[in-house]
């Protein structure tokens, strides 16, 4: 899963991503300090994997990961190349979902590139600039299809969607808020990796009293929750700098600092738990003495496919697949007597794999 840190300069995005990813990304108060895209690897925190690595006394641990990509600060006329704009905006097109992060704090100590706090504005200026530069995506996409659309009934289809989608933007709506006529055309559409497609987690950042009461006593925060839900969006609530500190700690000092500032989990698990929930995502488990391993999949998955993220040729050779409830495993002490309990199933290619399976896939090619 990769996600794309954006947002306006000085709200916080950079220090956000230095906690996420302990990279050491420059961060600075002006514009632009990030001038390439930062990448970073984060292990997703499941502590699942210990307990059952424990159980087997598993060589290796192997979590799933997220890449986060930080993107520079953009500004008004970022489309049309103001600010560092168009070199950024094309990264962003490789993410699979956005991360938004708003400023929800007053300090005057750090300048706001438009003067003053206003999350729906900075919001809108964000949306504003990746619609033109879908905008100029589609022009391009329908002076190109139109050459041949006179003779090819496939192309004049598309031709026709482009335009109809090129007018709803027109209207100020966002490709995601496009509705599609059938699946077809939705995948038409999905192919054209359009910015203002991609769904969106809003990151409001706020100040550490307004931390444990998970902005709910702030004005700004409400403003960015209302938003969202409109667009079907997720909200979670950060403090960057609070983060930046938690990053510094060994992990039994950040259960402590966690407690003291009255949570009961960092704002990384929150933005974790917000991306699964936003892209349907869910982790099964592979474990062994070799390996505890979590692997990421969509919703929905049915075993063969699931397998195919192990290796091609476990979903090519699919026989079946030896299935158990984590939380049932740990509960009977081994797989052995876990069997013995009838608690393995033995599932076939239809089965549609949940969240929390610890699964041995048996394969022949």
């Amino acid at each position: 899963m990769k996600l794309g840190i954006v947002g306006l300069p000085n709200v916080g995005k950079s220090t956000l991503f230095n906690a996420l990813t302990k990279a050491g990304a420059e961060s600075a108060n002006y514009p632009f300090c990030t001038i390439d895209p930062n990448v970073g690897i984060v292990p997703v925190p499941d502590f699942r994997l210990g307990l059952l690595a424990n159980m087997y006394q598993s060589k290796k641990v192997t979590p799933a990961v997220i890449e986060f990509v930080d993107i520079a600060g953009l500004v008004k006329g970022a489309s049309k190349g103001e600010g560092l704009g168009n070199q950024f905006l094309s990264h962003i097109r490789e993410v699979d979902a956005i991360v938004h992060v708003v400023r929800c704090f007053e300090d005057s100590n750090i300048v706001h590139v438009d003067g003053s706090i206003d999350p729906l504005r900075d919001i809108e200026t964000i949306n504003l600039e990746l619609l033109f530069a879908d905008m100029d995506v589609l022009d391009r996409r329908i002076a190109k299809t139109a050459k041949g659309a006179n003779n090819d009934k496939s192309l004049a289809k598309e031709l026709a969607i482009l335009k109809r989608l090129k007018a709803h933007m027109e209207d100020g709506g966002l490709a995601k808020t496009f509705e599609a006529e059938d699946e077809d055309e939705q995948s038409f559409i999905d192919s054209l990796t359009l910015l203002t497609s991609k769904p969106v987690i809003y990151a409001a950042n706020v100040t550490e009293d307004d931390l444990a009461s998970d902005g709910n006593d702030n004005a700004q925060v409400a403003k960015v929750r209302e938003f969202a839900s409109g667009e079907g969006s997720e909200v979670f609530v950060i403090c960057a700098q609070i983060e930046q500190e938690i990053a510094e700690l060994e992990d039994d000092e950040k259960q402590e600092f966690l407690e003291d500032l009255g949570l009961s989990e960092s704002g990384l698990e929150k933005l974790i738990q917000a991306s699964y929930h936003l892209l349907g995502l869910i982790s099964y488990l592979t474990s062994g003495e070799d390996e505890t391993r979590a692997w990421t999949i969509k919703k929905g998955t049915k075993a063969p496919q699931a397998a195919g993220k192990i290796h091609t040729d476990f979903e090519r050779g699919f026989i079946r697949a030896e299935v158990v409830n984590y939380q049932d495993l740990l509960d009977a002490g081994s797989y052995a007597a876990a069997r013995e309990k009838g608690l393995i199933g033995l599932e076939g290619k239809e089965y549609v794999v949940k969240d929390g399976d610890v699964i041995l896939f048996r394969f022949n090619v």
